[in-house]
């Protein structure tokens, strides 16, 4: 029965549609004993609830996965905590959360210190005696102190030491927090965006090769709304981050007054914001945003801007990456460019496979590769051309993993000059000074009109370039 769904997902005939339902119906009704079985069960109904064949396949597929916290009982839940599954209802998580999101989970849900995982406990001792007197005495004297009493005289919960210490202060601690999910709306199973209408897929799925980044970037804007009270999906972006122990400088700093809903079609929400002025970067523009697809959390995405050159990273979650992920990355880029003015994209070597096998073995490089990016590397250039022709020669060769990895020592790039692709923020030797006219945008609402202002000194990007030192280790040329 799993095989068959699972190769149901890439069929989207009435058949297809009408086979998928008989099987999940039988799947709500079947009791999984095995881990496997229930975690292979949970993602391919978890992608068909994205990518539904038909408004039947759509509600069973919720009806499953909203059971996933009773189907869980009884089984062991230590496989459901790998980092590549987690979020699952009905299991939990350990981690060491940073303050702003540790801060907002703990004032939502029943989180506490897990003691057990702990191992960094002695930490606690200076910041305990500066809140509690006799705390003090212990750290000074007495060793291999047991300090969970002592955190529960501040009153226990994990909220109430947050509001006690200082965050620099916190994250020093290393805390892991303990977060049993239950039948959390921040569960994977459960997580939603509100939607009025659903996208029900009757064709194929859009491939890559279908896929021009200059024949999106022709087609008309895509429009956005500002949401009025976005709280509530602000907290769903970080929490389905969090279950996937994940977080994000921006989903952690959110600039909640202005952020906005753009309705990509077929189905996808994109939501995206910048950061508040305290939290801003002293050069570069920084937005981010997470995409639903259907209602269901699919990825995210970062962009670093500066000038027309923004720093793109993007990542899709893995239950969804038979998707339609190249369309949707057309979009993403196709929207910054309307919005911010953007024209030339960079991506850095880690999401190609620098220090980063889960790449190597996806084949992120080819992903970008295919749709027009290309070395800021003149010698990685050469080997990828030879790597090219012998694909057009054997079509069966596969990229052998060790020279993806020669591939993945540079950043790939798309649009823009040459001098593009020699820049490394890393190389910057001396911040560079801003005008005060740049100054008063950095800290203007929004950080579009910085963007835009900046792309007219020609004197800063020439001063910026002149501070580079490529004779510096690790430099590309």
């Amino acid at each position: 029965m799993l095989d068959e769904l699972q190769s149901l997902k890439s069929s989207f005939t009435r058949d297809a549609a009408r086979r998928a339902a008989e099987l999940l119906e039988q799947a709500r009704r079947a009791r999984f004993d095995n881990v496997a079985d229930l975690i292979r069960l949970h993602e391919t109904v978890l992608f068909l609830r994205a990518y539904p064949q038909s408004r039947r396949v759509l509600r069973l597929a919720d009806e499953i996965l909203f059971s996933f916290g009773r189907r869980i009982q009884g089984v062991d839940r230590e496989p459901f905590e790998d980092p590549g599954i987690s979020g699952i209802a009905g299991t939990g998580l350990s981690t060491n959360f940073g303050y702003e999101a540790a801060k907002s989970l703990a004032a939502r849900y029943a989180i506490h210190i897990d003691w057990e995982n702990y191992q960094r406990a002695d930490r606690l001792g200076p910041v305990l005696a500066k809140l509690i007197p006799m705390a003090r005495e212990a750290a000074a004297v007495e060793p291999h102190v047991d300090w969970r009493p002592w955190v529960e005289a501040t009153g226990g919960s994990v909220k109430r030491l947050l509001e006690r210490v200082d965050p620099e202060i916190y994250d020093l601690l290393e805390i892991p927090l303990r977060w049993e999910l239950g039948d959390s709306g921040a569960s994977r199973s459960r997580a939603r965006l509100s939607r009025r209408r659903f996208f029900y897929h009757d064709a194929p799925l859009i491939k890559r090769s279908e896929v021009s980044l200059e024949r999106a970037f022709a087609e008309p804007p895509i429009r956005f709304r500002r949401i009025a009270r976005p709280q509530k999906i602000l907290d769903l972006i970080l929490d389905a981050s969090a279950v996937r122990y994940r977080e994000l400088y921006g989903f952690s700093h959110p600039d909640a007054a202005h952020v906005y809903r753009a309705d990509f079609g077929r189905g996808v929400d994109f939501i995206f914001f910048g950061v508040p002025p305290a939290w801003r970067l002293p050069l570069r523009a920084y937005h981010c945003g997470m995409f639903f697809k259907n209602g269901v959390p699919a990825g995210y995405f970062e962009g670093l801007s500066l000038f027309e050159r923004m720093e793109c990273g993007f990542n899709l979650y893995y239950t969804f990456r038979d998707g339609e992920t190249a369309w949707l990355y057309a979009r993403i880029l196709k929207l910054f460019r309307e919005y911010l003015g953007v024209t030339c994209y960079s991506i850095d070597p880690y999401q190609i496979g620098e220090e980063n096998e889960e790449a190597i073995e996806s084949g992120a490089f080819w992903f970008y590769r295919k749709l027009g990016f290309r070395s800021a590397s003149g010698d990685i250039a050469r080997l990828i051309e030879r790597e090219e022709k012998r694909i057009a020669r054997e079509p069966s060769h596969r990229t052998p993993a060790a020279l993806l990895r020669r591939i993945a020592r540079a950043p790939l790039i798309y649009g823009g000059g040459p001098e593009w692709d020699r820049f490394d923020l890393r190389k910057i030797v001396e911040m560079p000074r801003l005008p005060r006219e740049l100054l008063k945008a950095k800290l203007a609402p929004e950080e579009d009109g910085y963007l835009r202002l900046m792309r007219r000194h020609r004197n800063l990007r020439a001063r910026i370039f002149a501070t580079m030192r490529f004779d510096q280790p690790g430099a590309l040329l």
